[in-house]
């Protein structure tokens, strides 16, 4: 997996600099905090409820109920692992953020992660390519995606940890990606289509391998969980998909897709309608939904293509497309991101589309936003700094771009795959070799 090709070196310094921008709006974000007592925009916008992703699962990791009564959405092994990295004790009361306080495992759990992970991204992509390992070590570590999740304190985390050594280059033992892959599904149930990408290279050991891991661990963890058949897991999705409530500003704060935009669009209540016009809306009814198509039916055609040429897309690549397309067809929150970007950042700098999904990546990756609307202001305590501060939430340029950007990633890396499929094809021929 390591590169034999440098990148350019224009190419290599615009990374430095992207990277180096990162680190400027981190800094920013930081002085932010201290100013104001809270992490600015785009950051969650309530500043009250910082790792509590954690926390409240963790809750009910220690309930009967998680879902029939919490409507959980993701397999066992969540609640599994909360139960470990925790103190029972301080969730004897019930939920609340109050055990944060308590619960002082918890928190040197998320931090430790976080941690591993740095580590873990700077060793993976040192094994790449050692020119462009730093740049892109700093834009994963330390941007928006990552923090956000890391704010949240959200198991996504953990689960990025197990993408990383099952596709990334750090493990020689097939066994054990074919652990950490099982592992990464049982958190996000979503991955599942990168799991078994490697059928397109005909890999099906692998994908037997990991298909199996998946099931070992969803059985072992339901076993000790005693909850959460395949049958209340649907349901609860099912439930959360036909959802009442009505949309807000909120739904679009940091998303990885176009979807919830669509539903606030089709709602009464948009913020910025009056100001942009019915028009401007009709079309965004119109041409949203066109670009998530567009972006679906590229990837889909980039993996045909694969299929017919399995000998030339990395790995890595195809990965990407069982992430990306799982991410651009349904809400699972910004910070997803992370899965996508950390097979971007293997690519090479080379030709047009890659660079270009590369450079998006960073774009993706810096934790800033640009106010376009202020909204009212809210009041509440922030738990950084521990002090009540003014909430100031602002519709923001990121909040119409990011979802556009994943899928100008995904567009870009089926067109260089199509494109290298096609000249071999035209050297080759259409048999196979």
């Amino acid at each position: 997996m390591k590169e034999a090709v440098p990148a350019r070196l224009p190419g290599r310094w615009l990374e430095y600099l992207l990277a180096l921008a990162i680190l400027v709006l981190l800094g920013r974000a930081m002085w932010w905090v201290y100013a104001y007592g809270q992490l600015p925009q785009p950051f969650f916008y309530d500043p009250t409820d910082t790792f509590m992703d954690w926390f409240n699962t963790a809750y009910w990791a220690r309930d009967t109920g998680p879902y029939d009564s919490w409507g959980a959405l993701y397999p066992p092994l969540s609640f599994v692992v909360l139960r470990l990295l925790g103190d029972s004790a301080c969730y004897a009361d019930g939920a609340g953020l109050e055990t944060r306080a308590c619960d002082w495992i918890g928190l040197v759990a998320i931090h430790a992660i976080y941690l591993l992970n740095l580590v873990l991204i700077a060793k993976t992509y040192l094994k790449i390519d050692r020119r462009t390992a730093l740049p892109r070590a700093i834009a994963l570590s330390a941007g928006l995606p990552m923090l956000f999740a890391l704010e949240r304190g959200n198991l996504l985390l953990l689960c990025f940890t197990c993408m990383l050594l099952s596709f990334g280059p750090l493990l020689k033992s097939a066994r054990l990606r074919w652990l950490f892959a099982g592992l990464a599904v049982n958190f996000k149930v979503y991955l599942i289509g990168a799991v078994l990408a490697p059928i397109i290279r005909r890999r099906w050991l692998w994908a037997e391998g990991a298909l199996l891991a998946t099931i070992g661990v969803y059985l072992v963890t339901y076993g000790i969980l005693g909850a959460g058949t395949p049958f209340e897991i649907y349901d609860n999705i099912v439930s959360y998909a036909q959802g009442s409530v009505s949309p807000q500003v909120t739904d679009i704060w940091y998303s990885v897709t176009y979807l919830p935009l669509i539903s606030l669009l089709q709602g009464q209540n948009f913020p910025i309608t009056n100001l942009i016009g019915s028009q401007l809306v009709e079309t965004g009814l119109v041409l949203l939904p066109i670009l998530i198509r567009t972006g679906q039916a590229a990837v889909l055609l980039a993996v045909v293509a694969s299929w017919l040429r399995p000998e030339m897309v990395p790995p890595f690549r195809l990965a990407f497309f069982g992430t990306v397309l799982a991410l651009i067809s349904s809400e699972a929150g910004g910070y997803t991101q992370i899965l996508a970007i950390l097979f971007v950042f293997m690519e090479r700098w080379r030709g047009i589309a890659r660079p270009l999904a590369i450079l998006c990546s960073y774009i993706l990756c810096l934790p800033g936003d640009i106010a376009l609307t202020p909204l009212p202001p809210l009041f509440g305590d922030s738990y950084l700094t521990n002090q009540p501060v003014e909430i100031h939430i602002d519709v923001g340029l990121g909040m119409f771009l990011r979802p556009g950007l994943l899928i100008i990633i995904a567009i870009a890396l089926s067109a260089a795959t199509i494109h290298d499929v096609w000249a071999d094809i035209r050297v080759q021929g259409w048999k196979h070799r």
